[in-house]
């Protein structure tokens, strides 16, 4: 890590104060972790201030720490059909019905988390926010769309795909599932083949809904093994070319 990451570090624990949980900089990227009542006020302060000046929102996205550090793939154990998280009956993703408990490995208010990557054009510098929703159950988080109006979109998108709400924000709407659609996808207890699919019926001459009919398993990758079953495959495939040149 470079000398500058480690005095915007040093500078950003001197400047938040108490108003930033943590100020941690590992694998060569500074995050800094506040409370959701906190993050207007660091949100302007990181990009007002001489110093930080972070005056560009790159991205934003949401994160469901549920099953956070559980391992779901035993690939020592493949079948014909697919890895065991697909073709077993069990409680993993692959089999969940919409509305299912989860074992979550979170605790209370360290479920749902906004992510915000933001860039210093001035500093040449990054920083990432993380903000945990305080309820797991009804996850709340202010808009910073006052503050990056890039935003906008990247908060529909978190409200979409995760739940998490972002009070005050100006038009909060679904804007990637279907009207109408029940659930958030990218929720850990949410199941990984849907609930239901869609397709156009000529006789109604409308779309209609339907109850999932896909398989849930994942298939087993085809790996090409160096046996003696595939030798002479690639001098083959050479001395074709040459013969077309």
């Amino acid at each position: 890590m470079s000398d500058s990451d480690q005095q915007l570090a040093e500078a950003l624990r001197v400047a938040l104060g108490d108003k930033a949980d943590s100020v941690n900089l590992a694998y060569g990227e500074l995050t800094v972790e506040v409370k959701a009542e906190n993050l207007l006020d660091v949100a302007t302060l990181v990009r007002d201030q001489t110093g930080f000046q972070f005056q560009q929102l790159v991205d934003l996205c949401g994160v469901d720490y549920s099953q956070f550090g559980r391992d779901e793939w035993h690939t020592n154990e493949a079948s014909r059909g697919g890895f065991s998280r697909g073709v077993t009956d069990g409680t993993s993703s692959g089999r969940l019905q919409f509305g299912d408990e989860l074992d979550s490995l979170a605790t209370q208010g360290r479920r749902f988390a906004a992510v915000y990557h933001l860039l210093s054009y001035v500093n040449n510098q990054r920083l990432r926010l993380r903000v945990f929703a305080a309820d797991d159950d009804f996850p709340v988080i202010p808009t910073v769309t006052g503050i990056w109006k890039s935003a906008d979109w990247y908060e529909r998108e978190a409200f979409d795909l995760f739940g998490i709400l972002f009070s005050d924000h100006p038009d909060l709407r679904r804007i990637l599932t279907d009207y109408g659609f029940v659930g958030h996808p990218f929720r850990k207890d949410f199941p990984l083949i849907g609930n239901v699919e869609m397709r156009y019926d000529p006789e109604r001459e409308r779309v209609v809904y339907e109850p999932v009919s896909i398989e849930p398993r994942v298939l087993v990758p085809r790996v090409r093994r160096a046996d003696n079953r595939y030798l002479g495959d690639e001098p083959k495939v050479q001395d074709e070319a040459e013969s077309d040149a």
